[in-house]
């Protein structure tokens, strides 16, 4: 039941971005598009449904293969940690939605780290270093990652006080959770506030996906 409504949630809220950012960025059927951390390559054919020149990367084979077979997309299977393997400005731009709360590092790395001020501090570097990318290899882009002070954290869904916990409560708690509740996660995500989000994208936009008046994600847009 609770799966369900959860599925149904992120469907909608993935759809509602989508048409803001039609409505936003005008990206055209020529362009060369990146598609980064895109999985099956499902959610950027649901927005762009025309668009053909479309790379999809991710750290999932399984899910490139889907790529490819269903959607006819180029992939390029990714490393964690690596430069991402592509010419300055290869591509017009760049979508990326709900990856970048996860590149923090290794996960079998992360995942152990109990100290926040450790975790914090290795998160941060690889996410700088990811946006530093994102900027290199593409000329405009969109960036989504869910806000960090929404009522419900969105991995978990659990309260949102989740996220003012000592990681190593934070650590206890999600394996707690995982033996019997609906969704299920890692604890390598590190959630953006305003003010990371700004100085991580300091040549962007930043837009508020608003939900019943609360900031649900924050938008890093550069046209």
């Amino acid at each position: 039941m609770l799966g369900a409504i959860q599925a149904r949630f992120s469907s909608a809220a993935r759809q509602r971005r989508g048409e803001f950012l039609v409505r936003t960025v005008n990206v055209p059927l020529s362009a060369r598009i990146l598609d980064l951390g895109g999985g099956t390559g499902r959610h950027i054919r649901a927005i762009l449904p025309f668009h053909t020149d479309i790379t999809v990367c991710d750290i999932s084979a399984e899910d490139l293969k889907t790529a490819r077979e269903r959607f006819g997309f180029k992939t390029v299977l990714l490393q964690e940690t690596e430069r991402l393997p592509f010419d300055d400005r290869a591509f017009d731009f760049c979508f990326c939605s709900s990856v970048i709360e996860h590149v923090t590092g290794p996960k079998q790395d992360v995942v152990t780290i109990a100290s926040d001020a450790d975790f914090l501090n290795v998160a941060r570097e690889h996410q700088n270093r990811f946006a530093g990318e994102i900027s290199r290899v593409a000329k405009s882009f969109y960036v989504q990652t869910p806000y960090r002070y929404f009522p419900i954290e969105s991995h978990t869904w659990l309260p949102g006080i989740i996220v003012l916990l000592p990681r190593r409560l934070q650590i206890s708690l999600i394996e707690l959770f995982n033996r019997f509740w609906f969704k299920r996660t890692a604890p390598d995500w590190h959630l953006f506030d305003w003010r990371e989000m700004t100085e991580t994208f300091p040549d962007a936009k930043i837009y508020r996906e608003r939900y019943l008046g609360m900031t649900k994600s924050l938008m890093a847009i550069k046209v």
